[in-house]
């Protein structure tokens, strides 16, 4: 308290220059004070305190803005990867689909084919059958030819017959 009393004392002493400094600054404020530049200043922060306000309010709807564009955006992610789950699975469906009617084709393929090589093995067997019962025919008469020729008229006629008869026989 003791300092207090002497700065006071100091300040107020009209001998000191701290009292000449009170005064031309009382004297500085109270023209202010006149001309009205408390007003201004005041008028000034309350300027700069509603455009803060504004500011404040701008980023605000700003920030709400950005919040509901994000949450839309998360939406709309979720549904394109729904939606690209859901396309992978009718790939895959498809993909077993085409797989199965290719077998099925190949399956098919395979039968006609197998069936077509049966046929040709068949054709060629009755082929070969057809032409060793025509080669024997052909070596049945021959004998033939060459017996009767080797023997009387009348044993020859009985052979024909016998061996005509015997060649029936086989090729039935």
């Amino acid at each position: 308290m003791e300092y207090f009393g002497e700065v006071l004392h100091e300040v107020f002493d009209p001998t000191g220059a701290e009292f000449y400094i009170l005064i031309g600054t009382l004297i500085f404020l109270g023209i202010a004070w006149k001309m009205g530049a408390f007003g201004q200043i005041g008028k000034g922060l309350d300027a700069r305190a509603n455009a803060v306000r504004a500011e404040l309010e701008q980023a605000r709807s700003l920030r709400e803005e950005a919040q509901k564009l994000l949450a839309d955006y998360q939406r709309k992610q979720k549904e394109a990867e729904a939606e690209a789950v859901q396309m992978i699975e009718a790939a895959k469906v498809e993909a077993e689909r085409y797989k199965a009617e290719q077998i099925a084709k190949i399956q098919d393929f395979v039968a006609r084919r197998t069936k077509l090589a049966d046929q040709k093995i068949a054709q060629a067997e009755a082929s070969a059958v057809a032409e060793v019962k025509a080669a024997a025919a052909d070596a049945a008469v021959k004998a033939a030819t060459s017996i009767l020729s080797n023997q009387p008229a009348a044993s020859a006629s009985n052979l024909m017959s016998a061996a005509l008869n015997e060649v029936r026989a086989k090729l039935n």
